[in-house]
């Protein structure tokens, strides 16, 4: 049965209408913003997940050559656009529509975490606070892998934010965060993590342990056709762009306006996976590129930065953890939309949106029980780590930002409008 909500005048809002109402706030504004861009969707700037995606169905190879798999990048985006691209073949309105749908389940989602959490009315609240993020309402109609991380990190947090779960629950969130590693392999101890909340929280440890378990029988399948076809055990072998990520010459790369793609290429260095598609496109030579190899020497090198620079790797960290979270949208040199109307909303109107919701994140983190305030800050400070280790940007912080939309609309029930946000008996 749908609680109910109060309402003036003695009526009431079901669960189901609210869910509704939620959803139709995602998709409208998406649906106009994907109309305006129809023509640019697939045009430019496409993530290399789309090239995997029409290399397998072109020739069933995973890869950016006919006969050559690839690990190149963490899977679950590419999967995703193959299903819509075979079923409905590739077309702005085909992947635009997909991808507008998994933004209403997100919102759907944490309109059923501020339910569980608050209230009915605070859950619409911040479902429709964290969907109407106006660098969002772009984002989520283009190219980026990142939008399947917001409603499955909606769901892991659900499922945690329940404290004691039971075994088959906890293996439903072992799953999933299993799910989320294929669809960013910089979440691979988040598991771990989770793990040691619910333990905290007093479940048990037969039913804690299986949400790393199960998270690792969720990306074996994947690990192990690397091994097979790739070489290698890995989630993914572009250890380029982590070394890219971590060398002398980041810093003041990133700090000029450019992005990690722009730092120097080490000397004669060996042609990438994409650098092979690119060639077999033009002249139709195939190249066959040792992934794993050059995996493992990307790797010595970050490791040898981090050891011989950890002043400059502090510098980096910091860096990143700015670029995370300035209000400010990215301006990267030489990017998409530089030096038009899309500017001005990275520049001016997001800070505008975002601003009173870090604030308001902040206060909300006062009055939430501890157990919430203690998982919020995990999912807050691992999306944080991540930059750390990798690079900071905001595209890595908005899919997690439902998380201070959340704590926005506790802080919201603790003033004078408490009123209408406060659970009453029959919720």
């Amino acid at each position: 049965m749908a609680a109910p909500l109060r309402r003036r005048g003695g009526s009431y809002m079901s669960r189901r209408r609210a869910l509704a109402l939620v959803a139709v706030a995602a998709a409208i504004p998406r649906l106009i913003v994907l109309l305006h861009e129809r023509g640019a969707m697939l045009a430019s700037y496409v993530e290399k997940s789309d090239i995997l995606a029409r290399q397998f169905l072109a020739s069933g190879t995973f890869g950016y050559v006919p006969g050559e798999p690839s690990a190149s990048t963490q899977p679950l985006y590419g999967w995703f656009m193959i299903c819509i691209y075979w079923v409905a073949g590739r077309h702005w309105w085909t992947l635009g529509t997909a991808q507008v749908a998994v933004s209403v389940l997100t919102a759907i989602l944490v309109c059923e975490l501020g339910r569980r959490t608050v209230s009915l009315r605070a859950g619409i609240v911040a479902a429709v606070i964290a969907t109407w993020e106006p660098y969002l309402l772009w984002h989520d109609v283009h190219v980026n892998r990142e939008i399947l991380d917001q409603p499955i990190g909606v769901a892991m947090f659900l499922l945690a934010a329940q404290g004691t779960l039971t075994r088959r629950r906890a293996a439903l969130l072992g799953v999933i965060s299993g799910v989320a590693v294929l669809s960013n392999s910089r979440l691979i101890v988040f598991p771990i993590v989770l793990a040691i909340y619910l333990l905290w929280r007093g479940t048990s440890w037969r039913a804690a342990i299986l949400v790393p378990v199960l998270a690792a029988v969720a990306v074996a399948p994947w690990v192990v056709r690397n091994k097979v076809e790739v070489g290698c055990f890995a989630m993914t072998t572009d250890a380029r762009a982590l070394w890219k990520a971590n060398n002398v010459n980041t810093y003041t790369t990133l700090a000029a306006g450019k992005w990690i793609d722009d730092v120097p290429d080490l000397a004669g260095r060996p042609p990438t996976p994409q650098d092979t598609g690119t060639t077999y496109d033009q002249t139709g030579e195939k190249v066959h590129v040792d992934e794993c190899a050059q995996q493992s020497s990307y790797t010595k090198l970050v490791f040898t930065f981090w050891r011989e620079h950890p002043g400059e790797k502090a510098k980096l960290a910091a860096q990143a953890t700015r670029m995370i979270w300035d209000p400010r949208v990215g301006l990267d040199e030489g990017r998409n939309g530089q030096g038009g109307a899309l500017d001005t909303i990275r520049t001016w109107i997001e800070p505008v949106y975002v601003l009173p919701l870090y604030l308001l994140a902040i206060v909300g983190l006062f009055f939430v029980p501890l157990p919430l305030r203690i998982l919020s800050l995990l999912f807050i400070i691992f999306e944080t780590a991540e930059g750390w280790v990798f690079a900071g940007t905001t595209r890595y912080r908005v899919s997690w930002d439902w998380v201070l939309a959340l704590l926005a609309v506790v802080a919201l029930s603790r003033t004078p409008l408490e009123r209408p946000f406060k659970r009453t008996s029959s919720q």
